[in-house]
């Protein structure tokens, strides 16, 4: 398999290419040349398969003969070793947890598998150390954290935007050490990520370091996430129609890369980007018109990104071509305070606990339903509401027990750099 530039100025490269270096020379992300098709009878066989014999499978195409299937075949078994349930939440709608790892996310996985993935190169000497720079609107750089926290010639330095995030994703960034440097910037997650991409544009700095990017920019944890939906597949009802999928979007890999699965041959159906008020696919939807502009904060922090990195990937999915992609894929929007009543609806109706980011994806898909009556539905939902006792625990009245999987994280110190937002800072802090 090879990965071109979606700028078309780079040379096409195979998967530890494209993992190692994270975006082409040309400042494009890398895209599969191919997409490849499910192996004959994947699919009819995926209800009796393991999760690592799923992860190989899909996987194993786009790593190629960058690595023996030995090695991928450990690699995906550590990335999907824990639960991904199934969770019936209301008639017609069933929610896929995604928030069992070791951060309480969905990119537990992504993070996990690029981890590996970057372990073995370097150890293998394909590499010299990397660098992984990484900004984040909430839960990616505590699954990057954890995921590369001791791996051996990897050192990690995540962005986020100062006053946020929520206090479970800052210990998680900030108290970890070792390997992992948090900078915390005056600003906006839109304002980490072109910090980041200026960074990697920087010839002066690439002579100095070997950066690499932990964002779902770079394929090798964007692709990986294909695999949450066909855990899904496996746990859905034999008899039921393929599900509409409400998918909560801020940056656009983890619904880019549903469309990647159906594409080879997953049977879901419809999907829906469930935006929050930072809509700028929503609105291209509607009008053909696409206008990047700055984000806005709201309850469901990971989502709010005003120039979605991953768009780009989904228009090359469907060739540009706006008649097909609306006969796939619509978006909504929902308000922070739609999101903070559909939490008090569902947990006192149902005795369901969503965190905002799925309480978005359930609000888009209860609007889609009343159009389409007979749609069965299916929300993901990316993270812990532990992580958003702000909006949480007020509807609960009471706080939210800590999961053993952060309880740890109590009482360690924050360590982090002040930065402004400027880029000259960020160049003499990965300088020196």
């Amino acid at each position: 398999m090879k990965y071109y530039s979606l700028r078309h100025q780079s040379p096409r490269v195979d998967f530890r290419t494209a993992a190692v270096t994270g975006q082409a020379p040309d400042g494009g992300l890398y895209f599969p040349e191919s997409i490849p098709k499910f192996p004959a009878g994947f699919v009819r066989e995926l209800r009796s398969l393991s999760k690592a014999t799923v992860a190989l499978n899909v996987m194993r195409p786009y790593v190629g003969s960058t690595m023996p299937d030995s090695d991928l075949q450990r690699i995906c078994t550590e990335a999907v070793d824990f639960d991904f349930p199934l969770v019936p939440v209301e008639p017609g709608v069933t929610a896929l947890e995604l928030f069992h790892g070791p951060t309480l996310a969905f990119k537990d996985v992504g993070a996990r598998f690029m981890s590996r993935c970057l372990g073995y190169f370097a150890q293998r000497g394909d590499t010299p150390p990397v660098t992984v720079l990484v900004a984040t609107s909430g839960d990616t750089g505590g699954a990057v954290a954890s995921g590369f926290l001791g791996v051996p010639g990897v050192e990690v330095v995540i962005l986020y935007p100062s006053g946020k995030v929520s206090p479970v994703q800052e210990q998680q960034l900030t108290t970890l050490g070792q390997n992992i440097a948090a900078l915390e910037v005056d600003g906006t997650f839109d304002d980490c990520q072109a910090l980041v991409k200026q960074a990697f544009r920087d010839p002066d700095l690439a002579q100095r370091r070997y950066l690499t990017s932990a964002n779902s920019i770079n394929v090798a944890r964007w692709l990986p996430q294909q695999l949450y939906y066909c855990f899904a597949w496996q746990q859905w009802p034999a008899t039921a129609p393929a599900p509409v999928v409400s998918v909560p979007s801020g940056n656009f890999g983890n619904l880019c890369a549903g469309l990647l699965a159906q594409a080879s041959g997953l049977p879901l159906g419809h999907f829906i980007a469930a935006c929050n008020a930072n809509d700028p696919v929503p609105v291209y939807l509607r009008t053909g018109h696409f206008t990047a502009r700055p984000a806005v904060a709201t309850f469901s922090n990971a989502m709010d990104v005003g120039n979605p990195s991953n768009f780009a990937r989904i228009l090359e999915l469907f060739d540009n071509d706006l008649g097909k992609m609306r006969a796939a894929l619509s978006a909504d929007t929902v308000t922070d305070a739609e999101t903070v009543a559909a939490i008090r609806q569902v947990w006192a109706k149902d005795g369901y606990l969503l965190d905002p980011h799925g309480a978005v994806a359930y609000t888009a898909l209860r609007r889609y339903q009343a159009q389409h009556a007979a749609a069965e539905g299916l929300i993901l939902a990316t993270a812990h509401p532990v992580k958003f006792p702000d909006v949480v625990e007020p509807i609960l009245g009471h706080a939210i027990p800590l999961p053993a999987a952060v309880q740890h994280l109590q009482g360690r110190p924050k360590r982090s750099v002040p930065l402004a937002v400027d880029y000259e800072q960020l160049k003499a802090y990965l300088m020196a």
